[in-house]
């Protein structure tokens, strides 16, 4: 049972997407010159919307099977298109991060003072959108949630980013419009294919009536369309490009839009597709473990401090894309897990860097910088929290999703986990740099000594996330206990599709 029970004639789940999406409306009409009002309002309702997952998670029932606070409502029946909406120990987790990082994210937003209008109203339908698809159990109503969450990510690069922004925001939105392409080609297939003629995934999901050769062909197109924004190699590129560009806060969500990939590689292709995942994961984990050890590699090799983040982002989703081509019980498990943790901690690491070191020392390389711990204390211990969550470090969320995930592939690959196992030390060599050259080194800039005092709302954002990183580290079982339960319908599928043979 959960800790409550929530009025089950209430739409939860609509009134979490609708906290991201009344705000939108409030924000045009205000006026131009009020930009106080615009951040005010657009901090109250990201913190309403955390407010109302911290509910849903907290009434969630563990233990149960299936899909939860269920909402469903015909929409276009002839096409067999719905309005439903579900969460279950997949979803919930993710629907949690993404109310911790737009919240903070939204604090970190603070000083932008350029078309604040337009940038709120973006942020938050991205935001919006973000929500929609980890609800959403109806595919056309995923996808449309889906766009709407990546689109914006242009306009926000575009306008408010830096360091080459138009190449990055240009590169990142090709590179998901053609994940998005052989999305859609996926979608038909599942659509026609079935011959069920629903784009319900409940419906496909028990019914799996697409042939096993239509299965195979299919799967790719659907999974690499997701993959695509999971950074996976070697259609990673966009990823560090688009993170050093964006500006502070979209750089943190960048790290929640990542987890829609994977997310849509596990909820989509992986449980609709299962005798195409059974065919193709192999050749999925070869790709994954790419990811690992060459995104720590690059990163151990650049002097921009958000580029370091960028390449690790693609190391780490590497590892959840490598449990995901596992299938185990575990490696699934660790794989969410590694979502949750990885967005929380990337969330950190470029508030610190994008927001409290940049927009102040006016620069991100390494050589340029040195004894920051002096006037940044705060900043230090923020990132040094981060770094330690990401090399895995016991106490801290990042090691136990990380040593979750080598139980997994270890149980299906041994050596594909030995030779991941090495990004290990690499991503510590790499995060000890970057601390030593950034806090400790000698100070090459006298004025670098003289930067702001850094405000409430950046004492407030990274506290929150790194309290998060030290809870779930110190009890994992607050997380783990559901998405046990929510990939065991996954896992059977895919052992089903085995056992069968087809």
């Amino acid at each position: 049972m959960g800790l409550f029970t929530l009025a089950t004639d209430i739409p939860w789940l609509s009134l979490i997407w609708l906290s991201m999406a009344v705000p939108v409306v409030i924000i045009a009409l205000i006026p131009h010159q009020q930009k106080e009002a615009m951040r005010w309002v657009g901090a109250v309702f990201a913190f309403t919307s955390l407010v109302l997952s911290l509910l849903v998670f907290l009434a969630y029932e563990p233990g149960r099977a299936g899909f939860q606070f269920v909402e469903r409502l015909a929409w276009m029946p002839q096409l067999g298109i719905s309005y439903q909406l579900g969460v279950d120990g997949i979803s919930l987790p993710m629907i949690l991060l993404n109310g911790i990082v737009i919240s903070t994210g939204a604090l970190m937003s603070w000083n932008i003072d350029t078309r604040v209008k337009e940038y709120w109203v973006l942020l938050l339908l991205l935001t919006t959108g973000v929500y929609g698809v980890f609800v959403s159990l109806d595919l056309f109503l995923f996808f449309v949630f889906y766009e709407l969450a990546v689109l914006p990510m242009y306009l926000l690069i575009g306008i408010w980013g830096s360091t080459r922004k138009e190449y990055g925001a240009m590169k990142l939105t090709l590179f998901l419009m053609a994940g998005s392409a052989l999305v859609i080609i996926g979608m038909l297939a599942l659509y026609f294919g079935s011959g069920l003629r629903t784009f319900d995934m409940i419906v496909l999901a028990e019914n799996v009536t697409l042939a096993g050769d239509v299965q195979r062909i299919f799967f790719p197109m659907l999974f690499l369309g997701f993959a695509v924004l999971a950074g996976m190699f070697p259609f990673h590129t966009w990823s560090p490009t688009g993170h050093v560009a964006a500006p502070t806060a979209v750089s943190m969500h960048a790290g929640v839009l990542m987890k829609l990939g994977s997310y849509g590689c596990l909820r989509a292709a992986m449980w609709l597709m299962p005798a195409g995942a059974n065919t193709w994961l192999p050749v999925v984990a070869g790709l994954a473990l790419l990811n690992v050890v060459y995104g720590a590699t690059i990163a151990m090799a650049q002097r921009d401090a958000k580029y370091i983040i960028g390449y690790s982002s693609v190391s780490h989703m590497g590892l959840v894309m490598l449990a995901l081509a596992a299938g185990t019980q575990l490696a699934l498990m660790g794989a969410v897990l590694q979502m949750f943790a990885h967005g929380v901690m990337t969330a950190l690491f470029f508030s610190v860097v994008g927001r409290m070191i940049y927009e102040r020392a006016h620069t991100r390389q390494l050589p340029e910088l040195g004894g920051l711990y002096k006037v940044m204390p705060f900043a230090t211990i923020m990132f040094i929290i981060a770094g330690l969550s990401s090399m895995g470090m016991p106490g801290l969320a990042g090691f136990w999703a990380e040593f979750i995930i080598f139980l997994g592939v270890w149980e299906r690959y041994p050596l594909v986990a030995v030779i991941a196992v090495l990004s290990i030390p690499i991503t510590g060599a790499y995060i000890l740099r970057a601390v030593w050259a950034v806090f400790f080194d000698e100070v090459k800039n006298p004025e670098l000594l003289k930067l702001s005092k850094l405000t409430w709302q950046e004492y407030t954002g990274a506290t929150i996330l790194v309290l998060i990183l030290i809870g779930v580290g110190l009890y994992p079982a607050i997380l783990t206990e559901l998405i046990d339960v929510g990939v065991r319908p996954i896992v059977a599928q895919l052992e089903g599709i085995t056992l069968a043979g087809r």
